[in-house]
């Protein structure tokens, strides 16, 4: 039997969190090569050389965010619709 709790390092967990949503890559530079694995399971993703250090580490400084950090600013387009119509529905009565 699986234990959902993961035992003592909670792994097992982990692994059912990369099953379900995915894989959280992160990225890190070492030289020219950046590198990028899994953030929850350690399950290694690849790498790639780049022609300058500078290079690897613009690179992966834009792959290393998370998404959560955005929200708020940016916000789905299906999901603001019923919005936006509301207030057209509004600008239109008033005037």
């Amino acid at each position: 039997m699986m234990r959902l709790d993961g035992g003592r390092n909670g792994k097992t967990t982990r692994m059912i969190a990369c099953h379900v949503f995915g894989h959280r890559y992160r990225f890190s530079v070492q030289g020219r090569v950046m590198a990028w694995d899994c953030g929850r399971c350690g399950r290694p993703g690849g790498s790639k050389m780049y022609d300058t250090e500078e290079h690897a580490l613009a690179y992966a400084t834009a792959f290393d965010r998370e998404d959560s950090a955005d929200l708020g600013r940016r916000a789905p387009l299906l999901g603001m619709f019923p919005l936006r119509i509301a207030h057209a529905v509004r600008r239109r009565s008033r005037g």
